[in-house]
């Protein structure tokens, strides 16, 4: 059957002088003609005009009021018009959200695929996060703790200040009779005395006993009763062989004393730092029935689709906001003077240790005591050198700060020896903090002179938060893996903790050629960091277990077809976070192409606006293609 054409009849919008014109449906149109001849005018002012508002006026009254409505254009009649698409050659918009992934949808169905089949992975340790049973853990216990006197505890009290004794009342209320304390055993009728301002550690003991397959079912009785009274945690700890005599020993050694009492003073030379778990054979073994790192005990939720989305509030990094930007202070600016040291006044807004406030003296000596002595630089070294001398590393340092590590910092009163401990967020973060919380005008127009937009110091312009960044999947592709090495790969997409991320720069550069391997690991964000070509190839072999590829077969089936297109078109070359406000015309153009596409509409009217614009010769036959490919489609293009 033949498909009737599209007919014109008697067109006069713009320049068209009673224009009457038939094109085949289904076919590749190509309008050409000298500037000024008409061929938008027909085009987009006319066939596409009338294809919409025939669309729109179709739906109901309630639906068209959301809806823009082209004018009707000025013609006769147009018959056999299909729904029309126009893909015009402009720019793709300011939206900062924006990117390649999103505009062709790719990241949508990336969000999915990590969710379902991505490996997670705890942000702080690196430790795979994963549920267990609770039959897993009892063969998990049997098989690593077969014929060894063990102990089942659960975990109560994790670093968590104060005296907890309502705890201990608590449990002599529910018929437990033993607790681990800070790694010791006590009863807990008589439990040791607890220092208000020190963290502890408590853990209940469930039962005393030799794994073996002849006690199966006390050892599942236990640990039954540990996930439910640990929150689902359960720890396996070797008993000591001593039994616990020394229950009624306190758990803080006589070298605390004369110590000040807050818990932030470094140990006196000379004195021996004893070890906190004195009678722990060995380390414990933490099993878990939650989504959890054992080794941190840190609960996370399951990985959905919203944690991988940075225009989510569960996905986002919080700091940026998604945005991957913030108003900060410029590095750049703020150092005045880098051949001085920090000491004599590099940095013109804080000025000389002599015109420093005392608070910020006591903290940057702590910081350069703290990062000489775990980094082993020689005393003076991060105060005194001029800063043009610095290594990048001490740079950060300063700049970034320590992340998580706490810094001590410690001062006299009189005879009396004092301190507290704090975490050091980085000059950068320190002014920007300024800027935010100032009341004084004159302060604020004194920092925003040292302001620009910068990278996200949290994500490192990653845009999503640190657990949706420890997700990673696999892939054992050989030409990416010739290329670019796995082992690089693997490094690079490691979750960085706090101090790591003040070292690695933006997850893109980190993937570098070193050494190929049988398989490389990458993130969500690292993934979108590569061109359209390298992920690709990347995506071309994942290794999925048998319930994964059945997952991500269809996945994979819109990934493959939309970033195939983009490679074939002449975008190998952009990255999938690539911003859309940063895209020319024709790239922006091919990129919409891509997306409709991928979206498999057949009997559809598209109105292109010159696609091979700015494209290399050897690109206008891959373009052609894909064109065809649109056509066969059942498309009219």
């Amino acid at each position: 059957m033949q498909v009737p054409p599209i007919v014109v009849r008697g067109a006069r919008e713009h320049n068209l002088q009673n224009v009457t014109v038939g094109l085949p449906r289904g076919r590749l149109v190509c309008l050409t003609g000298v500037s000024g001849s008409g061929k938008s005018s027909l085009a987009f002012d006319t066939l596409y005009a009338e294809g919409q508002r025939r669309y729109v006026e179709s739906l109901s009254t309630f639906a068209r009021q959301f809806l823009g409505q082209l004018p009707r254009p000025d013609v006769d009649s147009v018959t056999g018009l299909s729904p029309s698409i126009s893909i015009a050659q402009k720019s793709a918009g300011h939206n900062p959200r924006s990117t390649v992934a999103t505009m062709t949808e790719i990241h949508d169905f990336l969000r999915v695929l990590y969710a379902r089949i991505g490996t997670a992975h705890c942000p702080q340790c690196d430790s795979v996060l994963e549920a267990q049973s609770r039959d897993r853990i009892v063969e998990r216990i049997l098989s690593a703790r077969m014929g060894q006197r063990v102990m089942i505890l659960a975990p109560l009290v994790r670093e968590a200040k104060g005296e907890h004794r309502d705890l201990f009342t608590d449990l002599v209320r529910q018929g437990f009779t033993r607790a681990r304390v800070d790694g010791q055993i006590c009863r807990v009728e008589e439990p040791p005395p607890l220092e208000k301002l020190f963290k502890h550690s408590i853990d209940v003991v469930i039962d005393r006993l030799i794994p073996a397959e002849a006690m199966r079912s006390r050892v599942a009785e236990a640990v039954e009763l540990a996930l439910r009274t640990g929150g689902g945690q359960v720890i396996v700890a070797l008993e000591n062989e001593k039994g616990p005599e020394k229950d009624d020993r306190h758990v803080f050694s006589s070298a605390d004393d004369g110590e000040t009492s807050l818990p932030t003073i470094a140990p006196k030379r000379g004195k021996k730092t004893l070890s906190p778990f004195p009678d722990t054979p060995s380390p414990d073994l933490i099993l878990s029935s939650r989504y959890a790192c054992v080794a941190c005990g840190i609960s996370y939720s399951t990985p959905e689709p919203q944690l991988f989305s940075f225009n989510s509030p569960q996905g986002a990094c919080p700091t940026c906001d998604g945005l991957g930007d913030i108003y900060g202070i410029d590095p750049v600016k703020l150092l005045t003077a880098p051949e001085k040291s920090l000491r004599k006044g590099a940095m013109g807004v804080l000025g000389t240790f002599r015109d420093m406030p005392r608070w910020l003296r006591r903290l940057l000596n702590g910081v350069a005591a703290h990062a000489e002595t775990q980094r082993k630089l020689a005393p003076g070294r991060l105060l005194d050198t001029p800063w043009q001398e610095l290594t990048p590393l001490e740079k950060k340092i300063w700049l970034n700060g320590t992340g998580m590590e706490e810094i001590v910092i410690a001062w006299r009163r009189g005879r009396a020896e004092r301190g507290a401990k704090t975490k050091f967020e980085g000059i950068l973060a320190m002014l920007a903090n300024r800027w935010r919380n100032a009341k004084s005008s004159i302060m604020r127009r004194m920092l925003e002179k040292l302001m620009c937009v910068t990278p996200c110091h949290t994500c490192l312009g990653a845009r999503i938060s640190a657990q949706a960044r420890a997700v990673r999947i696999q892939t054992k592709s050989q030409p990416w893996l010739s290329q670019h090495g796995a082992a690089a790969a693997a490094g690079a997409a490691k979750p960085r903790s706090p101090k790591e991320r003040q070292n690695k720069g933006r997850q893109k550069k980190a993937v570098s050629a070193i050494q190929p391997s049988s398989a490389a690991t990458l993130s969500l964000d690292r993934l979108c960091g590569l061109p359209i070509a390298d992920a690709r190839e990347f995506l071309s072999d994942l290794v999925l277990d048998d319930t994964q590829a059945v997952i991500a077969v269809e996945l994979m089936k819109e990934i493959r077809s939309r970033l195939e297109f983009l490679d074939q078109v002449g975008l190998g070359y952009l990255a999938l976070d690539r911003k859309a406000p940063t895209l020319s015309g024709g790239e922006s153009q091919r990129i919409r192409l891509a997306a409709q596409i991928g979206s498999g509409l057949s009997g559809v009217l598209y109105v292109l606006d010159e696609p091979s614009i700015g494209l290399h010769a050897r690109d206008n036959v891959k373009l052609l293609g894909a064109l065809e490919a649109l056509r066969d489609k059942g498309n009219t293009v």
